[in-house]
């Protein structure tokens, strides 16, 4: 039997490697809605709740950037929200900031689509209920609608700004990979992810999850087959974690890396990991 990742298995903590740290903790906390829970002269651990960091941001001296979709790394990473009525308030406030938004109903979810002054991307989401999820052979159906722009902004109504609320959480990301066929070796055989919805053929991408979420991972190969890495002193991601539910399901995922081949190594209480097309993970527990 195929081994699956725990069901509640999350993501924790992203991390962006950056040009101008002021400037991007100015956009993450006036207009995105996050905290500073962490800071020195090049880092800064962003948050939600005051109490976990949900977004790092390193400056690195001589950094640079990358032309879109020239290599693989991140394409975006997901904000989840805890209801339509806070998605309206994010809505409100990225309008009010004059920032350039997509948009789209994902059936399973409603988003928002921007990038930050660096070009990482950015979704702002909200899910629906469980129980509205249609599956079609395996696969859970999404879509990319037309959003009901004026019915979200009718949520929020007069409701003051105040943030991002405590339960807001890394709902997914979404990555540039060089190879499908890799990664779903990779994320599913050996880590244990379960396919969501394979839309190879049509859209060149993957959507992958623990649990029966809709998706935990997205992957794609639209910087082309066989993109390569950036180099380290790029800007964009420098990892993404999984947090797994207890130690011995960690010590289990550990093991099977450990026993491919591939390399992994403690750091800092985490477990750090690459896929093959160079993004960083790390494996671990809840702070």
């Amino acid at each position: 039997m195929a081994y699956s990742l725990p069901a509640h298995t999350v993501l924790g903590e992203l991390k962006l490697r950056v040009r101008n740290l002021a400037h991007l903790i100015t956009f993450y906390t006036d207009v995105i809605g996050l905290q500073v829970l962490n800071r020195d002269s090049h880092k800064a651990e962003l948050t939600a709740d005051g109490k976990r960091a949900l977004l790092v941001l390193e400056e690195l001296p001589n950094a640079i950037t990358m032309p879109e979709r020239s290599t693989t790394g991140l394409y975006h990473f997901a904000i989840l929200v805890p209801s339509r009525k806070q998605l309206g308030l994010s809505l409100r406030r990225l309008a009010e900031y004059g920032v350039r938004i997509g948009q789209a109903d994902h059936l399973v979810s409603e988003a928002l689509y921007l990038s930050d002054p660096e070009g990482n991307g950015i979704e702002i989401y909200r899910d629906r209920p469980r129980d509205e999820w249609e599956w079609e052979g395996g696969n859970v159906k999404m879509a990319s609608d037309p959003l009901d722009i004026p019915g979200i902004l009718r949520e929020a109504e007069d409701s003051p700004w105040q943030g991002l609320p405590p339960e807001t959480i890394m709902g997914h990301i979404h990555l540039h990979i060089g190879d499908l066929a890799k990664a779903r070796a990779f994320y599913c055989d050996l880590l244990g992810w379960e396919m969501a919805a394979d839309m190879s053929r049509m859209m060149r991408a993957l959507f992958i999850s623990a649990g029966g979420y809709h998706h935990h991972i997205g992957l794609n190969v639209w910087a082309g087959v066989g993109a390569p890495q950036p180099p380290a002193n790029a800007t964009g991601l420098d990892y993404f974690k999984v947090v797994l539910p207890s130690a011995a399901e960690l010590d289990e995922v550990v093991a099977r890396v450990r026993e491919s081949g591939v390399e992994i190594a403690q750091q800092n209480g985490d477990w750090v990991v690459s896929d093959p097309f160079g993004n960083e993970i790390r494996l671990g527990l809840a702070v």
